[in-house]
């Protein structure tokens, strides 16, 4: 069989868990219908609790209904943007399918942006209708740009009157420096309030046909490996088939009957699609948290016996060690996932010593809709992050190029499938670089090094800009960073190269020590220890000391900033 037909056979198919189709069909609906058929069906049972506050299913589409017939008596026309400028809250789920329901594309910004960030995301997507938490406010009007509608939303609107008080006093100790305009700045500004949009709109959305296949319904930015963050454009047909993907590959949960935590922020792909759109779609019970209170969240998924509990691999490594992990009955859960980042093998084998369960890892990008492999439910393998879903078609071919790669050797890792993206926002140039076609199909260069081996498992490497090039040798970042996370004394780690006329990188590795070693433990001691566990060339040439890292927004060691920071010395 040639090397391209092997990728071709699906030789993963044979491995995917009993009941698990290998195609999905995908249903010609656009995400808002998906929605308003599974309220339709569980009206009376909780959609979302908020700290308590309970919203069901019935209520939440009236919700998204006056919100969509708010934004049209606004102007919002079909195929406008509108930017969701929130943290978890109702208001998220109601402005999103809202949005949706009057054909207007989203655009989720990070909560954490400046405002020169938010400026351009703004500015590239073409929003002219934002929904904004009121205390991140300050950076909307530094952004300067211009906007028809400036909504602004208060997480006490939906928080139990007793914590309202507390939710406010949180927040801003978390956006210290930053005000909530007062009534008067409203007023001389015209902007307008989430929750007397909701009051005065009837409960009759407007009637806007969608073409899923066409229709944009989300433009989520993703960091490039240099430059400004460039948009995913994601149809509805994107995001359906992906909901579609998912739930046959995890058959476990029943429709209507699961309750899933929600701690992972909406604005990210992860949190938006797997978690909210995902539990949407299925008729769950959504518990959400504004912000990852650890206490919390272990005291909530007790409470409302969650079955099902999607992190990210610093949220394990912290967990695994916390003293109030053990509240949780692990192995009562129907499905323990991470993604966003790599597990470390360290951190998996400490997580199965204190809680008897397993966490299974998936991959995906911003571009494949979230998702494109999961790990089997019963047939999970260590350093894998798993299968292609059903209808993802993957395959490795050489880095600089287009031949196919052999199983088990090292390259690119390509995509086809109904949840890829259908290009990058107002950025044609960037099409030859992203995509290849053969075959009549069009595949998603991920720009990932990844392995799949003879029985179709894929095994993730680096990402291809954080490969190492030193004296000729290649060296995956990744790699060093595993040993690293395997010295005791050693509790964060990255790896970046530095560029050298001599070598070509020097490889640095940037560390935080255990709080107890601090002081105790030197470069020199770290430098060893890599010498005794890695090849000569893959050995760190300089180790410096941190307090912290610089992290994403989704937890993970943020080596572009580091490597930034490196080449600026």
């Amino acid at each position: 069989m040639e090397t391209k037909e092997v990728y071709m056979s699906k030789p993963w198919l044979k491995y995917y868990t009993e009941g698990v189709p290998h195609e999905v069909e995908v249903p010609d609906k656009s995400v808002p219908q998906l929605f308003d058929e599974m309220a339709d069906k569980y009206s009376g049972k909780a959609a979302l609790i908020f700290y308590g506050k309970k919203i069901k299913y019935g209520e939440l589409k009236k919700l998204t209904d006056r919100f969509a017939a708010a934004l049209a008596d606004l102007g919002v026309a079909k195929g406008e943007t509108v930017a969701l400028y929130l943290l978890n809250c109702p208001q998220y789920v109601i402005a999103y399918i809202g949005a949706l329901k009057v054909g207007a594309k989203i655009t989720p910004i990070s909560p954490v942006y400046t405002s020169k960030e938010v400026k351009h995301q703004l500015s590239d997507s073409e929003t002219k209708t934002v929904i904004c938490e009121e205390i991140l406010y300050d950076n909307i009007e530094k952004a300067g740009v211009e906007l028809d509608n400036i909504i602004l939303s208060s997480i006490g609107d939906y928080l139990p009157a007793l914590k309202r008080a507390f939710g406010k006093s949180a927040l801003g100790k978390a956006y210290s420096g930053m005000q909530i305009p007062t009534l008067e700045q409203i007023q001389q500004a015209g902007l307008l309030l989430f929750k007397d949009l909701i009051k005065k709109s009837p409960d009759q959305k407007p009637d806007i046909a969608i073409d899923p296949k066409k229709d944009i319904a989300a433009l989520p930015y993703t960091g490039g490996t240099t430059g400004l963050p460039k948009a995913a454009v994601l149809t509805h047909y994107n995001m359906v088939a992906l909901m579609m993907q998912t739930l046959a590959f995890w058959p476990i949960f029943e429709e209507g009957r699961e309750k899933i935590i929600a701690f992972l922020p909406f604005f990210h792909i992860y949190g938006q699609v797997v978690v909210m759109l995902n539990g949407l779609a299925q008729g769950s019970t959504i518990v959400l948290f504004t912000t990852p209170d650890i206490d919390a969240i272990l005291t909530a998924m007790e409470r409302y016996q969650a079955s099902g509990f999607f992190g990210v691999p610093t949220l394990f490594e912290y967990l695994k060690e916390y003293e109030k992990t053990d509240r949780v009955n692990w192995q009562r859960l129907k499905l323990i996932a991470c993604g966003a980042d790599t597990l470390h093998q360290s951190t998996i084998e400490g997580w199965e010593r204190r809680t008897n369960s397993k966490i299974l890892e998936g991959y995906g990008m911003t571009e494949t809709t979230a998702v494109s492999h999961s790990t089997p439910l019963d047939r999970p393998k260590t350093g894998s992050f798993g299968l292609p879903l059903p209808g993802v078609t993957a395959a490795i071919v050489d880095v600089d190029g287009t031949e196919f790669m052999p199983a088990d050797e090292v390259g690119e890792l390509i995509l086809n499938g109904p949840n890829i993206m259908q290009e990058y926002w107002k950025r044609p140039e960037s099409y030859q670089e992203t995509f290849m076609e053969f075959d009549g199909k069009k595949w998603l260069r991920t720009g990932d090094l990844v392995r799949m081996d003879e029985e179709g498992y894929f095994h993730f490497f680096d990402r291809k800009r954080d490969l190492i090039k030193f004296k000729g040798y290649s060296v995956f970042a990744r790699h060093v960073e595993e040993v690293l996370y395997n010295h005791p004394q050693v509790k964060a780690a990255g790896v970046v190269g530095v560029p050298d006329p001599k070598v070509g990188n020097i490889i640095k590795a940037f560390v935080v020590l255990q709080s107890e070693a601090r002081g105790k433990v030197s470069e020199e001691e770290i430098m060893e220890f890599c010498r005794q566990n890695l090849a000569h060339y893959k050995i760190p040439g300089i180790v410096e000391f941190r307090g912290e890292l610089p992290k994403t927004d989704v937890g993970k060691v943020s080596r572009r900033e580091l490597r930034e920071e490196s080449e600026e010395i």
